[in-house]
């Protein structure tokens, strides 16, 4: 391990960096699926359309495992650096590529299936951004604050949904709804080419991990480190350990309460859509540098303890805290209303403003579109009922990188994290905001979207407490 904080802090801020951007790249999908819906699908139905950008987002997600099985391979082979150079590109060249897609009314089914295979694209890059990014960081940090180190790379996530959130909002400003609506929201797409360019620069200077130069120089690499993850059975009872012990749960808590919160308020609650938007920037910035907190507390007293804790927390609360949402933004009765030519405005007692507008479609239909504008105070107890769902994910997520890295071997450890990693946050956790709004639609219901996570976390818990063990302050040398 090295020993100078100074290069340690260059090591996480070049691995953060990039996947900051690979994160921001991969979120401002999910935050403009609202908007993506209605350019390259077919807007007869829009329920469907949404719910078949939704499908689309979450192809990304269950893309990630073959990410990871393809770069895992070359991580454990070439190096983790020269991995991670490729999937930024990769990355980033497919979320460019998104902003210049012709619309559903110019090419026809052609829009969605390039969307598709782009998306993909984008899947397949993160399923090997992750593992590198992780692993890199933790074979550089020391053994005593692997927790805290790699805990950096955890608030990338984060970092980059926000960084989305406040790019699709400071278009929406400058240009105005009417104009972002029609052809602004390409814009953040189009910033990716920029920020991948800048993060290539930051990133292709870097050196090698010492463990794996250690490897390389003894001539130890293996050239199969997929069959040779498979073929120990202890290894692979350590990826379903890790994968339904922890991962599926932490990465359904984290996507619940960054994506499918935004739906819930949005398109369930109808709160009007840039300050809902604002509230979860809010929400998710003010509860970011939990994960180092976190990370660094498992250091202390335990990765499991930590993960466990957050994973309890979310099976316990995340009912109760979306029947809050509802409460905040539906309590109250009305004081008057107002109809115009163009709306029906009702005023609550609360302050909250519903607007209902007719909109033609073009099938000829009318759709009612509501807004809910809420005051101040209620945004507040909006924003705070979110923060707790983000502070149950910081838990879960902030040591994880940590745990991970710790319970794998050094020569086959990139294939070994990536693979159980991407296959349980990808396709369980990934697909959350897809499978909870089918089950709303399903029943009716607006909470039955959350048994999903719920189910998930709970999962995880008890597969947890029973079966994970302690890894803090183990050294990586020791296989």
């Amino acid at each position: 391990m090295i020993t100078s904080k100074k290069r340690l802090w260059e090591v996480i801020f070049a691995s953060s960096a990039g996947t900051v951007i690979e994160w921001y790249d991969f979120y401002i999908f999910g935050s403009l699926a609202a908007i993506i819906s209605t350019k390259f699908f077919p807007p007869e139905n829009p329920a469907a359309a949404f719910l078949s950008t939704l499908a689309t987002h979450g192809a990304g997600f269950v893309a990630r495992p073959f990410g990871a099985i393809v770069f895992g391979r070359l991580g454990d082979m070439i190096g983790r650096k020269y991995t991670f150079l490729v999937t930024l590109m990769l990355m980033g060249g497919s979320t460019f590529a998104i902003a210049f897609i012709p619309q559903y009314a110019s090419i026809g089914i052609l829009a969605p299936i390039i969307l598709l295979v782009l998306r993909v694209l984008q899947g397949l890059a993160l399923g090997g951004e992750y593992g590198g990014a992780a692993t890199y960081v933790a074979e550089h940090s020391p053994d005593n604050q692997r927790g805290k180190f790699t805990s950096y790379i955890q608030t990338t996530a984060s970092i980059g949904f926000f960084i989305s959130i406040i790019v699709i909002l400071g278009c929406q400003f400058t240009l105005g709804k009417s104009v972002f609506n029609e052809w602004g929201w390409r814009l953040p797409f189009a910033l990716s080419g920029f920020l991948v360019v800048l993060s290539y620069f930051i990133r292709r200077n870097m050196d090698e991990s010492p463990a794996f130069a250690k490897l390389k120089k003894e001539g130890n690499i293996t050239k199969t480190p997929l069959r040779d993850a498979f073929k120990s059975k202890a290894n692979v009872r350590l990826m379903l350990i890790a994968m339904f012990g922890a991962i599926i749960g932490q990465g359904a808590i984290w996507h619940t309460s960054q994506f499918y919160a935004q739906i819930f308020i949005t398109k369930i609650l109808n709160v009007e859509y840039s300050s809902a938007q604002t509230v979860m920037a809010v929400a998710v910035t003010c509860a970011t540098p939990f994960f180092v907190i976190f990370g660094t507390l498992s250091d202390r007293i335990g990765r499991k303890k930590v993960m466990m804790a957050g994973l309890l927390g979310a099976s316990l609360f995340l009912y109760p805290l979306y029947k809050g949402l509802d409460h905040a933004v539906n309590s109250g009765t009305i004081l008057e209303t107002k109809i115009t030519p163009e709306a029906q405005v009702s005023t609550y007692t609360d302050g909250k403003k519903l607007t209902q507008t007719y909109v033609k479609l073009p099938n000829g239909k009318t759709e009612i579109k509501t807004e809910i504008i809420l005051p101040s105070t209620t945004l507040f107890i909006v924003g705070l009922l979110v923060f707790i769902q983000v502070l149950f994910a910081t838990m879960a997520y902030g040591p994880i990188a940590a745990f991970l890295v710790e319970l794998f071997p050094t020569k086959i450890r990139y294939t070994s994290l990536s693979i159980p990693y991407n296959v349980a946050n990808g396709i369980f956790g990934g697909c959350s905001p897809f499978v909870a709004t089918w089950l709303g639609s399903l029943t009716g219901s607006k909470f039955a979207g959350l048994y999903y996570p719920i189910l998930l976390t709970s999962i995880s818990f008890i597969v947890g407490m029973i079966f994970i063990k302690e890894t803090a302050g183990s050294k990586l040398e020791d296989e």
